[in-house]
């Protein structure tokens, strides 16, 4: 039987059938960008306090599931299976007494790691909303929040299907709603970008203190929620982007080519190492990475705004 497709979480609002023992379902899990990036300090836990406004996009990867006697994870990046991969981590949040249930996971990567597009959150969610959409059977009461904020900080956003201002250590996910159609250009640079090293850095420079009824990614959200293209890109903002470009040459070179392609304005998202640009159509993406003047080293994409037609038609805000 050819694998039953579970649309894109941002596509997909109810429930499906659990998996028969003939049956696969394939899920899709979006990268993200974020539009705003503010750190707002360090908590006593060791955690950031962070405010944000992400988007989900078009580039994914793409994960199929299947019922099998034993656990088992692979991904089309060798390197990726293993038992830290937050896939496995969050199959065996679905367990009993932290073993997995019996389940085959299989890992096609077409978002890049260590990029700040939050590829392994997304795949950990996937599994999460399939279980949440019925593909796993039924499960048990469970705080989905909490299971998915225990994985990381970038995994509850994933659960809004949508845009969203994202805020506190990631727990605190408010959903935009309908998002517009537009489109991005992302460039990865021939660097990783450690996350840790990248807070410790951050850490060791000065920040203004922000009121939250001041903040950008506030009036970002807003601007997002209008289709406001112009306020939106007004708004783009990341607290790391002068941090990791003068500490990694490579993100400063990129963020400088997509300005010297066209690109109204260029930015890191989340702590790198990629940077986008955003347009409003197709065709503006298209002319700046065809204006690119970056060795192959550094990879492109051309995206848009991941789709969320059940907030269109179901739960879209007044406007």
């Amino acid at each position: 039987m050819p694998p039953v497709l579970l649309p894109n979480a941002h596509q997909f609002r109810g429930h499906v059938a659990g998996p028969t023992k003939t049956d696969a379902i394939v899920i899709t899990c979006p990268a993200k960008i974020n539009l705003t990036l503010e750190v707002l300090g360090r908590r006593e836990s060791g955690f950031h306090a962070l405010r944000s406004v992400m988007v989900p996009l078009g580039l994914a990867d793409e994960m199929s599931l299947e019922p099998a006697g034993a656990f088992a994870f692979s991904c089309s990046d060798p390197s990726l299976e293993n038992d830290d991969n937050l896939v496995v981590r969050a199959a065996r949040a679905l367990g009993k007494d932290g073993a997995p249930p019996g389940i085959r996971l299989a890992l096609r990567k077409r978002v890049p790691s260590q990029a700040g597009l939050g590829g392994g959150s997304s795949d950990a969610a996937g599994v999460l909303l399939a279980a949440m959409d019925g593909a796993l059977g039924e499960q048990p009461p469970r705080d989905w929040m909490a299971v998915a904020r225990d994985l990381g900080s970038d995994v509850p956003f994933f659960l809004a299907r949508t845009g969203a201002l994202v805020e506190g250590t990631g727990e605190r996910v408010t959903a935009a709603g309908s998002i517009p159609d537009w489109h991005v250009a992302v460039v990865k640079p021939p660097v990783a970008v450690s996350t840790a090293a990248a807070f410790a850095a951050l850490d060791r420079s000065s920040r203004p203190s922000r009121p939250r009824d001041s903040s950008v990614s506030l009036r970002a959200l807003e601007a997002l929620q209008r289709e406001d293209f112009d306020a939106v890109l007004a708004s783009l903002h990341n607290d790391f982007q002068a941090v990791i470009a003068a500490e990694h040459p490579e993100v400063a070179t990129a963020l400088g080519a997509l300005e010297r392609a066209g690109a109204s304005r260029a930015l890191l998202s989340g702590s790198g190492s990629a940077v986008f640009a955003l347009a409003r159509d197709a065709a503006g993406v298209e002319s700046v990475l065809a204006r690119l003047d970056l060795d192959p080293g550094y990879a492109r994409f051309a995206t848009q705004f991941a789709p969320t037609p059940a907030w269109n038609t179901q739960t879209a805000p007044a406007r």
